[in-house]
């Protein structure tokens, strides 16, 4: 097996955690539409009740998150299986709900696994991947996000039809036990994968490291050159970082320029993803459709589709990103998410529910159909593909943690604020993402220096050395410097001057010391 398709697998599997929380996207739209849900728990303070639902699930996501950042001991696998755990007691406790406090609790506690999952899943995919398809992997995060939709919401519309009206509960209860089978599956399955070589040697595991290492890119071949000279700036790293003899905590994230500028510009990419609108469209699209007059069985459908358009959408952005690059994608990605919302706008604002127009709800429907491809080629698989290269081995837990909980910081936000707001100012509401679509193009033209092709061992120069302006910046990384390492590494190999063991007896630091800067 190829060595990339062999990254490509682990990282799917990875995924099937991230498969979980876009089931709970796309589920949660159907579950609070349900009469026989509204009967049960939404007679009173509905849309509050509603929000919230949707919410503590968000709420729970960024406590996971923040857990997650000191799960270090346990390994990317270890934290993985202890997050499946988690969901599935949260899962069961929801699908027996009999009180609307179940609901909550169980919301909580699904949110809670789920926040662990979406933190560590891009890094331990980070971790695994080839620089050069990098991109790709991690994007894998937001692929099985949109399978996860597809499936949640055929499956949520398939139940309302069968049981709309009937006043069975299984019209919401089908819907979210079926989450829980993919969760076993993953948790049985994760430690027949390999944990994470940078784990492993941040852990005094060299040469449990140097063995994955060689499995991921080298059928198994310790001495391969490029194997070596990853290993080994991925050990001299994690050296320089031990030698500090300090534990990294989250002030550590705000100390130093450099440090602080990664820190600004993972919060600005999470906020700005959920400030895009979507998780609105996502959690609430019958309330949403409605206000254009689209019913509610006819809105699920519609949703139905829209979770295509996101699987085809990510699937764009996993045959682009490393070539494309991720700060182009995001600039023009917003800007066009922008025009989106403001012909959506118009039409809600001239074509309400209570002067229908058969031509302004399918023109409406396209716009939120091309919303959504966009933003799952675009911000959505950026989002997480992005923070999880941007740190260092010791503070990458820590970073990635601060950028999700701002993520589900916002997430919670739009999901208690959404019901009421549409309830309240309509089509107006539009004018907060119209606004935060266009400004967040700008924000990452001005700042968001582009991370395709570099290691993840050479973000430390990036942000040390990068101009904070962007787009006036000459600044290059050493070029091709991992490759003529290899090369190096090579000739020493064919002259003989490699050990039995397979190790260099001189570090590939050393020659790339002896490069053209």
């Amino acid at each position: 097996m190829k060595s990339a398709t062999y990254q490509f697998l682990i990282g799917s599997f990875a995924a099937i955690g991230s498969f979980l929380f876009g089931y709970d996207l796309g589920v949660i739209a159907e579950v609070v539409a349900s009469q026989s849900f509204k009967d049960a728990f939404l007679q009173t303070n509905g849309a509050t009740r509603s929000g919230t639902v949707v919410a503590l699930f968000t709420g729970g996501c960024f406590c996971g998150a923040f857990l997650a950042s000191y799960s270090d001991p346990l390994g990317r696998r270890g934290t993985i299986l202890m997050a499946c755990c988690i969901f599935i007691v949260g899962g069961a406790i929801q699908t027996a709900g009999v009180a609307i406090s179940m609901l909550y609790v169980g919301r909580l506690i699904a949110g809670i696994g789920v926040g662990f999952l979406t933190m560590i899943i891009p890094i331990y995919q980070a971790e695994l991947a080839h620089r050069k398809i990098r991109g790709k992997i991690t994007s894998l995060q937001q692929l099985f996000n949109a399978i996860g939709q597809i499936f949640a919401t055929w499956i949520g519309y398939g139940c309302f039809m069968t049981w709309e009206g009937t006043g069975n509960s299984r019209e919401w209860r089908i819907p979210l036990a079926i989450q829980i089978i993919p969760c076993l599956f993953l948790g049985a399955l994760i430690f027949t994968f390999p944990e994470s070589p940078r784990w492993l040697c941040d852990h005094d595991k060299s040469d449990e490291a140097l063995t994955t290492l060689a499995m991921l890119h080298a059928y198994g071949d310790t001495s391969d050159p490029y194997v070596l000279a990853e290993y080994e700036l991925i050990h001299a790293q994690i050296a320089d970082e031990h030698s500090r003899e300090k534990s990294v905590s989250y002030i550590d994230l705000f100390r130093g320029w450099p440090n602080l500028r990664r820190t600004i510009l993972v919060m600005a990419i999470q906020a700005s993803c959920q400030m895009t609108g979507v998780s609105a469209i996502q959690y609430f699209s019958p309330q949403i459709f409605a206000q254009i007059g689209i019913s509610t069985g006819m809105a699920l459908l519609l949703s139905a589709v829209n979770a295509i358009f996101a699987f085809l959408g990510t699937t764009v952005c996993i045959l682009t990103v490393d070539r494309l690059g991720r700060r182009p994608l995001e600039i023009y990605g917003c800007a066009f998410l922008g025009i989106t919302f403001v012909i959506n706008a118009v039409l809600i604002k001239v074509f309400p529910a209570d002067t229908p127009s058969t031509a302004a709800h399918w023109t409406f429907v396209a716009f939120t159909w091309l919303f959504n491809f966009v933003f799952f080629w675009t911000s959505g698989p950026l989002s997480w593909a992005i923070p999880a290269e941007l740190f260092g081995t010791a503070m990458r837990l820590k970073g990635v943690s601060w950028g999700a909980m701002t993520s589900f910081a916002f997430n919670t936000m739009i999901g208690q604020v959404t019901p009421i707001a549409v309830d309240a100012i309509g089509w107006k509401y539009y004018v907060v993402f119209i606004i935060c679509n266009f400004t967040n193009a700008i924000f990452f033209w001005a700042f968001q220096p582009e991370t395709k092709g570099l290691n993840l061992e050479d973000m430390d120069e990036l942000f040390r050395d990068h101009p904070v302006f962007v787009p006036t910046s000459h600044w290059k990384p050493i070029s091709d410097v991992e490759e003529h390492a290899c090369e190096l590494a090579k000739r020493e190999q064919d002259a003989g001057e490699l050990g039995e063991t397979g190790k260099p007896l001189s570090r590939p630091s050393q020659h790339i010391e002896q490069l053209p800067q």
